[in-house]
């Protein structure tokens, strides 16, 4: 058994990686840089390296692969993210429908249902349905929001200020990425499912971020106050930054369009992962913020 896996340095791709070799599976990871892999993991994994923006690249680091784990690599701030999305995903849809690869498991996100205005989450919507159109088995974890985004303003933080576009009174999911990576692992790892299959990865409770100012106040041991800002507000601070039109409406569409989000898949056995927000903050977020 062959499994590919991408972005194996990330924060899910990492902890897919350590399974699949726990699990006796020596999986060939697609990696610009392999001094980012551990000395240890480095060893024991089957090393490709190269930018999944190579198209040529992606198809021949594929090549007698069974199996991928594809993570879209294209950051946000991109000048054009839903077109760099598609194109880059483009040799893994090639491939499969080539009969090259018969199995995908793609980290999805919730709101990719929509198929349309939830800005860069659209791009997702795309490369599912461009998966789904080759045939070949494809699952689609619909994956909640990251608890590492928090990791993105660790200045604010460091202040006491959680700052957010979103409804500020409306519950959504929040996940773990190490959860997501044992999901994504036992996917991968399985026969028995088949066909078109859509997985979501909720986390163990859906939270309001005023609940999440004060998980990390607890678990931070400092104050934290939540500042809701206004869709204007966030594009100014994104173009303040530098950010070009696209990826400005990218990640303020990801926030606008989730607004009115039900996701497709209820919380339930399957679609429930353990990790807490207030157990994460302590382990991971504290001792950034410590000193």
């Amino acid at each position: 058994m062959t499994i590919v896996v991408t972005t194996p340095t990330g924060h899910v791709g990492s902890r897919v990686v350590r399974l699949l070799l726990q699990a006796g599976v020596r999986p060939r990871v697609l990696v610009r840089d392999p001094a980012r892999l551990d000395e240890a993991t480095r060893a024991l994994v089957d090393a490709r390296r190269g930018d999944l923006t190579d198209a040529g690249f992606v198809r021949e680091a594929m090549a007698g692969a069974r199996t991928v784990f594809w993570v879209d690599p294209t950051p946000h701030t991109t000048a054009d993210p839903i077109g760099t999305s598609l194109r880059t995903a483009a040799p893994l849809v090639e491939a499969a429908r080539a009969g090259d690869v018969s199995r995908v498991v793609l980290l999805s996100s919730i709101g990719a249902e929509k198929r349309h205005g939830v800005g860069h989450i659209d791009a997702l919507a795309g490369i599912e349905e461009q998966l789904d159109a080759t045939g070949v088995d494809v699952l689609h974890l619909r994956c909640a929001y990251f608890f590492t985004n928090l990791m993105l303003d660790l200045e604010g933080l460091s202040r006491g200020v959680l700052t957010t576009a979103f409804d500020p009174d409306r519950p959504m999911p929040w996940v773990d990425p190490r959860d997501i990576g044992e999901v994504a692992a036992a996917r991968l790892l399985s026969d028995a499912w088949q066909g078109r299959v859509v997985q979501a990865v909720h986390g163990p409770e859906d939270l309001t971020f005023h609940q999440v100012a004060r998980i990390l106040t607890e678990a931070l041991g400092r104050p934290v106050r939540l500042d809701a800002i206004g869709d204007d507000a966030a594009r100014d601070a994104l173009r303040a930054a530098g950010l070009p039109p696209a990826a400005v409406e990218g990640i303020v569409g990801m926030t606008t369009g989730s607004r009115d989000l039900v996701p497709e898949q209820p919380r339930d056995l399957l679609t429930t992962t353990p990790t807490s927000l207030s157990a994460w903050a302590h382990a991971e977020l504290r001792p950034l913020l410590s000193g």
